[in-house]
């Protein structure tokens, strides 16, 4: 029992170290600056409780591409969206992940 149980903590260990070197995000550069923001057309939230996502352009490598917005739930309660945004920098313009807070 107690060797099964310090394999258990090894993996536990090796799983920590493992996620905390995979980087969440690749910083991606892009030295042109993105179009303004499309208009869209935000309906009702398709239930209680769903929050409005804001549609952003994101860079394949070659252009900018418009990801429309969308209704989702949140993560927890109180939770509120932080929208993602491009922010310029000597190195170029470098996108910032939406993400929850609170």
């Amino acid at each position: 029992m107690q060797k099964y149980l310090q394999s258990l903590g090894a993996l536990a260990l090796a799983g920590v170290l493992f996620a905390s070197a995979v980087p969440a995000q690749a910083a991606v550069y892009v030295r042109v600056a993105p179009p303004a923001p499309q208009a869209e057309v935000v309906g009702p939230p398709p239930a209680p409780g769903h929050v409005w996502t804001n549609g952003y352009y994101h860079w394949n490598s070659r252009a900018y591409v418009w990801q429309p917005g969308q209704w989702v739930r949140p993560p927890r309660p109180y939770a509120h969206w932080v929208a993602g945004h491009w922010r310029q920098t000597p190195r170029g313009w470098l996108w910032v992940l939406g993400h929850w807070r609170g």
